[in-house]
């Protein structure tokens, strides 16, 4: 995939034009500096002693033995609390512990405006105000009276209700109700496509839906006679205006009357229906890289042994904690990243990537995001957030006056050499780096990134602008998104750290790429992942469900990834490929397209790029998403004008574009046959409302091949 092996931190450093002399005497300042500071710290660190541990070993001598955390070897955990072994005792029991404490917030909107762009486009721009908050009995009194409410509406226990949402506060009260109720919670990404939520929820067979008045407007009402089973919409924030062309038998509610008629209901003397912990608690339907969204049944147990794991990761995690929810609840990562934060006291601000910091898009110039107000210090993302972040600050940097740009460098360079080492730099990160870390409030203590692998050049950037541990974690939607975490502590790059307490990873022989457990200087394989994590399956879908789990002769429950990994002598995997990704050329020679995109992505000449191949030719194709700043001033010194669309479409910056691409790619090392050969340049930016990138912005290949089908014959067959 990317970042095969960890980067040196002489390969990721930046280059400075400084005067030679100037730079020994700072050199010198830097080195007395260092000299000084490196007493205390030997005294009162222990990263650096934590960073060389063993993090995970075999469980036994066998080449195909499953690797363990060393503080799980005797057995995986499973549950947070004695007792707590389903969604709603968790809840329950964090209700009881942190009663009056500030659980979920959202900011008001204080004024709303359309603002035209020079180009005549109107963006819509907001004025927030401060976070409002619900406290933990808040929170559940909404959940447990939404939850009656449905039961009033005739939601059953162990029946499918589906949430078509963004992600907000009532999402995660509508997810707590269904958890108390025993009804089994649907979730689909509000950026999925009509046809991929038709099938989603005809599949379920849901009766009722959670949603908002814009999905409502926008997304639903051109589909819901499409749904012939639906019965009741209710919409988060207010009632829309109803429509005639509703379907006959379709009531539209609102949450506050759902809860309203939760509150008033007798609630009969019996007690509602409790889930048991082999009972499911979401199916949630994957916004899958190839055809049709599949839905994984995750059980209660599946939930509470991800988190379980993922919450020994964090260390100090408490009420002194503000976490930052924003990515897609529908995603298995920020669902999970939620509930770790609901059951250990920290409060959750909800936000969304248009506001999420000063500079984000709707947020109305001079006024401030959701991060400067929420300050927040744990934050989950995903590698395109990141590598957006860091594209934007290097712009910033190469705009910056020598002196400053060379300071930077300076400061960039000598932290990437401390923190390699083990060491931290106070006085940089006080006075070069204080500014680009309030970008994101200013008080983050830990980033978590998942959903695809995270380049090293951009992990190392957050490490150093952001002052903060980068925490890259490996999981799937099927294995409940737990699988494995780095250390906070370990700032070895290209790295997904080691197996979670709650479950165990082995390597299986994949002989057709030619990795196998018993390679040498480390075991590669498939990567397989055992525990109570793993899920129950694919709903309505035996088949796929048996080809990608099994069951062993203790009776535990395994996952086969379709990734290829590797494990580090302590204990760390890697992710180096993908079954999927690994296409055979026409001579023979096996291509890894994770790998050659992983090498070319990060370059500021690229948004994006998708390589391609198969089997009846010789060389790699690629499609390429270029920025537009970078690509309009390429154009300009080679002297070619034109319109963007014009661009993108000139032979001749293709040609440009592929010379940038290949000097790129031989300086990361690929083989000749790796290079793309030839490309195409997209006008048009991929994202989850294109149909072409997943929510998590993974590409959609059979989708990206379907839309560039042209391209690819005439890259191919030269007309």
């Amino acid at each position: 995939m990317n970042n095969h092996v960890s980067s040196k931190p002489s390969t990721m450093k930046l280059k400075q034009t400084i005067n030679p002399i100037l730079l020994y005497f700072i050199h010198f300042i830097v080195s007395l500096y260092t000299i000084l500071t490196y007493i205390p710290f030997y005294f009162l660190s222990e990263s650096r002693q934590k960073s060389n541990q063993i993090k995970a070993k075999p469980v036994n001598s066998e080449p195909q033995s499953a690797y363990r955390a060393v503080n799980s070897l005797g057995g995986l955990a499973s549950v947070l609390y004695p007792g707590c072994d389903t969604l709603d005792k968790v809840f329950t029991y964090a209700k009881n512990k942190f009663k009056k404490k500030r659980l979920l917030g959202t900011r008001e909107i204080l004024t709303e405006e359309d603002e035209v762009q020079p180009n005549g486009k109107i963006f819509k721009k907001v004025i927030l105000g401060q976070y409002n908050w619900l406290s933990y009995e808040d929170v559940f009194i909404q959940a447990l009276n939404f939850g009656n409410g449905l039961q009033v509406l005739g939601q059953k226990p162990k029946t499918n209700i589906a949430i078509f949402c963004e992600t907000r506060a009532e999402w995660m009260i509508a997810a707590q109700a269904c958890f108390m109720y025993n009804f089994q919670l649907v979730t689909l990404y509000a950026t999925l496509g009509g046809p991929a939520v038709v099938h989603g929820l005809n599949e379920t067979e849901v009766t009722n839906i959670i949603t908002s008045k814009e999905l409502l407007q926008t997304k639903l009402k051109d589909i819901v006679s499409l749904v012939p089973r639906l019965r009741h919409i209710i919409t988060v924030d207010g009632k829309p205006p109803s429509w005639s062309e509703f379907p006959k038998g379709v009531i539209v509610h609102t949450m506050a009357a759902v809860q309203a008629l939760g509150a008033n209901a007798n609630v009969e003397n019996k007690p509602h229906s409790k889930p048991l912990p082999s009972d499911i608690a979401v199916i949630m339907y994957t916004s899958g890289s190839t055809g049709l969204p599949k839905g994984v049944m995750i059980s209660h147990s599946n939930i509470i042994a991800g988190v379980t794991g993922m919450a020994e990761r964090i260390p100090r995690l408490g009420q002194e904690d503000v976490y930052v929810g924003y990515l897609p609840l529908a995603h298995v990562l920020e669902l999970s990243a939620e509930l770790v934060c609901l059951s250990h006291g920290c409060c959750i601000g909800y936000s969304s990537p248009q506001t999420l910091a000063d500079q984000s898009s709707k947020i109305k110039k001079g006024s401030k995001g959701d991060t400067s107000v929420l300050k927040p210090t744990l934050m989950a993302a995903v590698p395109e957030i990141m590598d957006r972040i860091y594209k934007n600050v290097m712009n910033k940097v190469n705009e910056m006056s020598s002196f400053q740009r060379n300071l930077f460098i300076l400061a960039y360079n000598y932290k990437m050499e401390q923190i390699s080492k083990g060491h931290s730099t106070p006085l940089c990160d006080r006075f070069v780096f204080r500014k680009v870390r309030s970008l994101i409030g200013g008080n983050i203590r830990l980033l978590l990134c998942g959903g695809a692998p995270l380049s090293a050049t951009t992990q190392r950037f957050m490490n150093i602008c952001f002052c903060c541990p980068v925490g890259q974690g490996y999981g799937l939607t099927e294995s409940a998104g737990a699988g494995t975490i780095t250390d906070v502590w370990d700032y070895n790059t290209g790295r997904v750290g080691a197996p979670l307490v709650c479950c165990e990873i082995k390597l299986k022989n994949w002989e057709e790429g030619g990795y196998f457990n018993t390679d040498k200087p480390h075991p590669r394989g498939e990567i397989l992942i055992g525990g109570q994590n793993v899920t129950m399956g694919y709903y309505k879908n035996e088949a796929k469900t048996k080809i990608d789990f099994f069951e062993d002769e203790n009776g535990q429950r395994w996952l086969c990834t379709g990734d290829i990994g590797e494990f580090d002598p302590d204990g760390c995997l890697k992710i180096i490929d993908r079954k999927k990704d690994l296409v055979k050329l026409q001579a023979g020679e096996y291509v890894s397209l994770g790998k050659v995109e992983a090498a070319l992505k990060n370059l500021p000449l690229i948004d994006n790029i998708c390589a391609y191949a198969n089997s009846y030719h010789s060389y790699v194709i690629g499609f390429v998403v270029p920025n537009q700043k970078e690509l309009t001033e390429l154009a300009r010194k080679k002297g070619l004008k034109g319109t963007w669309e014009e661009l993108c479409n000139s032979c001749e910056m293709e040609n440009e574009v592929l010379k940038v691409l290949s000097e790129a790619a031989i300086s990361a090392s690929l083989e000749k046959f790796e290079i793309p050969a030839k490309i195409c340049l997209s006008p048009e930016p991929w994202t989850p409302e294109t149909g072409l990138v997943t929510d998590a912005f993974k590409l959609k290949r059979k989708e990206l091949k379907t839309h560039y089908q042209a391209d690819i014959e005439r890259m191919y067959g030269g007309k």
